[in-house]
């Protein structure tokens, strides 16, 4: 019974995180002073009702409902230091290929340029 109360009220504390975000524009999505009263009322209300139902947290709802609300409003703020990813396969296999390629190349320059020097000698 426990459980199933606390589903239904995180849902409720879900329903209230999104009413108050609809006063967020996006281009505050990322400014930490606009959505931390959302955000922290989320928190808190998840927190609060697990406490008073006597159920654990963090528990695995609480903590779906958190990730539901990054992916859906946060995803695509940056942090601080920017978080670099691998570029694309196409590219990184350039990245590698063309330094391989240009090995032989620059070797047979170097070694048709030693010859050459010595013929003018």
């Amino acid at each position: 019974l426990t459980e199933g109360n606390y589903t239904y009220i995180t849902q409720k504390c879900w329903d209230y995180f999104v009413d108050l975000m609809r006063n967020v524009t996006t281009a505050e999505l990322c400014e930490w002073k606009v959505i931390s009263r959302p955000y922290s009322e989320l928190q808190g209300c998840l927190e609060f009702w697990a406490d008073n139902l006597n159920y654990s947290y963090p528990n695995a709802l609480a903590e779906q409902y958190i990730f539901q609300s990054h992916h859906r409003y946060f995803h695509n703020c940056t942090l601080e230091h920017p978080v670099y990813f691998d570029p694309p396969e196409d590219v990184l296999l350039a990245m590698i290929i063309a330094p391989i390629c240009l090995i032989p190349f620059l070797v047979t320059l170097v070694i048709w340029r030693s010859k050459d020097g010595k013929a003018q000698a």
